[in-house]
């Protein structure tokens, strides 16, 4: 499959006009975030890639080269239609504590999670090897190994559970059981205590723990903090009843507003709540933060109405997401509205660690944390099906129906993952040197 064969000129105008979509309204309102976020988009074409999921999408379902713009290979009504994480590269994996208290490597950021192709998926994680290879000058024929390697893994555990292999055959990634980079991330969270993340957010004042000032936080006016105040409490009404076990917990202790500046969040408006917590004792308070959700990429190239229809607003379909696509997801997870915009609510984890590719540089180990990724993304797709909790939107096992898919053509799955991955890795590093032109001549309008 070839780059399309666009002017530097045509495809700038093409960018400018994927990001007045995507951040219009959010650039108009908070510019200097923006400006932020370009310039860490600036720093890589990986980075640059993470930071444009709205273009990916657009480019997969344009008829300019990347694949046809409605179905595909392995795409049928079934695997057409399953929940997907929407924006799956390869640093949105890391670690988080689950509702049983287990520490688990797996998927991360849901933000951009919905209803759509399986395969968009695992062509946007494919297209991220192919950039992440190329910038540890790795090969085209390494690349290519390690795209196969990840279609290899994925096959191999979506066919284990469509088989009915047990959860004790198919165990998650945890302290006992994951290798190499994924046991160095879970080892590392570990070591990170909530009294730790307190420390480093709050201070004790009158005997009572409070947001210290500074470190990003915005004091509320009192109109603001009553808002999202009433917020809360309509958060609480979204919670599993097992999470309501010791109704102190929710006391609220005191409340900041704060600015979305990383990649994926310029310019949305978000706040963290400090929580008494499981008990009396002041290390066991909890941060949770309250954030205006997005619109994601996906969803404006999916044209079913039934999915869209589904979701209250945005927040709901995070949190909805989420608790389809991640087993024992975060009990703090919720979802409300705020001035009238739907807002994702979860805890500031102090058990949060990222897989760090910094310095994971061997093929070899490559190879391995790639398979190990390729494994999480099957279990996150098979554990999004009919026994989720949301069949009327996904109604079958999906990883049968995914199994079954790809068994009717063995042969030329890992060929599509390979050669969607050169190609798109190869558009995606020249539309960052078309990208940083545009910014640093001032032409992105609104900046």
């Amino acid at each position: 499959m070839s780059v399309p064969q666009l002017s530097a000129e045509q495809r700038g105008e093409q960018i400018l006009a994927v990001f007045d979509t995507a951040f219009g309204e959010l650039l108009a309102a908070d510019p200097a975030a923006f400006r932020v976020k370009f310039r860490k988009m600036a720093a890589s074409a990986f980075a640059f890639y993470r930071g444009t999921a709205g273009l990916f999408y657009h480019d997969l379902t344009a008829e300019i080269g990347f694949g046809p713009r409605r179905g595909g290979p392995y795409l049928d009504e079934r695997t057409s239609r399953v929940w997907i994480h929407g924006d799956l590269h390869a640093e949105n994996f890391g670690t988080y504590m689950d509702a049983n208290g287990r520490l688990i490597f797996n998927v991360n950021d849901f933000d951009e999670a919905y209803v759509g192709p399986f395969t968009w998926d695992l062509k946007r994680f494919a297209a991220s090897v192919a950039l992440i290879g190329y910038a540890k000058a790795l090969s085209d024929d390494q690349i290519t190994e390690l795209v196969k390697v990840y279609a290899a893994a994925y096959r191999e555990r979506i066919h284990a559970l469509a088989t009915g292999a047990k959860s004790d055959e198919v165990p998650p990634f945890t302290l006992d059981t994951a290798e190499g980079p994924l046991l160095d991330a879970l080892r590392d969270a570990r070591s990170l205590t909530r009294f730790g993340l307190l420390d480093s957010m709050t201070e004790i004042r009158d005997f009572e723990r409070r947001f210290a000032p500074g470190g990003g936080s915005i004091e509320l006016d009192a109109a603001t903090r009553y808002k999202v105040l009433a917020a809360f409490d309509g958060y609480l009404e979204t919670l599993p009843e097992s999470s309501l076990a010791r109704p102190d917990s929710y006391r609220v202790k005191d409340v900041v507003g704060r600015r979305g500046i990383g990649i994926g969040s310029a310019g949305l408006p978000s706040y963290n709540i400090l929580l008494e917590g499981n008990s009396d004792a002041l290390e066991n308070d909890v941060v949770i933060y309250i954030k205006q959700a997005q619109t994601p990429a996906v969803s404006r190239h999916i044209t079913d109405s039934s999915i869209r229809e589904y979701f209250q607003h945005e927040g709901h379909r995070t949190v909805i997401s989420q608790r389809a696509l991640q087993a024992h997801a975060d009990p703090w997870l919720g979802w409300t509205e705020l001035d009238g915009a739907g807002q994702l609510v979860a805890e500031v984890s102090p058990y949060a660690v990222d897989l760090d590719w910094g310095d994971i540089d061997d093929p070899e180990e490559i190879a391995s944390v790639v398979a190990d990724l390729g494994r999480a993304t099957a279990t996150m797709h098979a554990a999004a099906d009919d026994e989720s909790g949301h069949s009327e939107l996904v109604p079958f096992s999906t990883e049968r129906a995914i199994d079954a898919a790809i068994a009717a053509d063995e042969e030329g799955f890992a060929g599509l993952l390979v050669d969607f991955a050169h190609s798109y890795g190869a558009r995606a590093r020249a539309d960052h040197q078309i990208f940083v032109d545009l910014f640093r001549n001032g032409r992105i309008p609104g900046l």
